[in-house]
């Protein structure tokens, strides 16, 4: 929950405090180099509240008598870090090569940021015009994923019921609910098969392989899936 409390040099004197001596405090948070890389706009959202370089962790850690003494890179949520962190400072090649990396990327300087913005609207014009291009062939398309990160992306890129039909979401409890701000139906994922959109707008795109595995006989069938992040892509 590092990257959701509000107050967190808290969270870290309050880590420090509980933490055994030989213990390991083990966190994992998004990383903001592919989320810049990458475009991945729709990963902040309002319990995002930071968004941690190695360079920004280590600081913090060392701030409070702790050690981020190594780390490893995730996949999940279009990237991420696992933090191994003591009290005795013990720093391998994986967080030494890191901030290396940063450094030479101009990740502790703000003109690495600069050009996110723009990128962002590019990225959502483009988007825009290929739903929008798609419905004027007369194509269907439904939306896969009530995620958080979906409802960002939607209400960002005004995607509304002229673009998108519905949503589908395996949860049980999401379903028979509306996407918020663009209002969208929210159906099980059975939907897919039973109606048969032309076309599926991903909105969990950081876990793609797992869903299009899901879906086999929906692709079987001729349905396409738009993977709209790091650039809009229909597969």
């Amino acid at each position: 929950m590092l990257a959701h409390v509000a107050d967190t040099n808290g969270f870290v004197a309050a880590i420090r405090r509980i933490l055994k001596d030989d213990g390991v405090a083990v966190i994992e948070a998004p990383y903001i180099e592919p989320l810049i890389e990458h475009c991945e706009f729709d990963t902040i959202y309002h319990e995002h509240l930071c968004y941690f370089s190695v360079t920004a962790l280590d600081k913090l850690f060392r701030r409070h008598g702790l050690y981020l003494n190594e780390i490893k890179h995730l996949a999940v949520h279009g990237g991420s870090l696992r933090l191994y962190v003591e009290l005795e400072e013990r720093v391998d090649a994986s967080v030494k090569t890191q901030l290396a990396h940063e450094k030479a990327r101009g990740l502790d300087r703000i003109g690495y940021f600069r050009d996110f913005s723009a990128r962002v609207d590019t990225l959502k014009r483009e988007l825009s015009r290929l739903l929008r291009s798609l419905k004027s062939q007369g194509a269907s398309i439904a939306a896969y994923a009530a995620a958080a990160k979906g409802a960002t992306l939607l209400n960002t890129v005004g995607i509304d019921r002229n673009l998108v039909d519905f949503v589908v979401d395996r949860n049980v409890h999401k379903q028979g609910k509306y996407m918020p701000g663009q209002q969208l139906p929210i159906r099980p994922t059975e939907a897919l098969l039973e109606v048969q959109p032309d076309y599926v707008l991903l909105l969990a795109w950081n876990f793609a392989d797992e869903i299009l595995d899901q879906q086999r006989e929906y692709r079987a069938r001729g349905g396409k899936f738009i993977i709209p992040i790091p650039w809009p892509t229909v597969i």
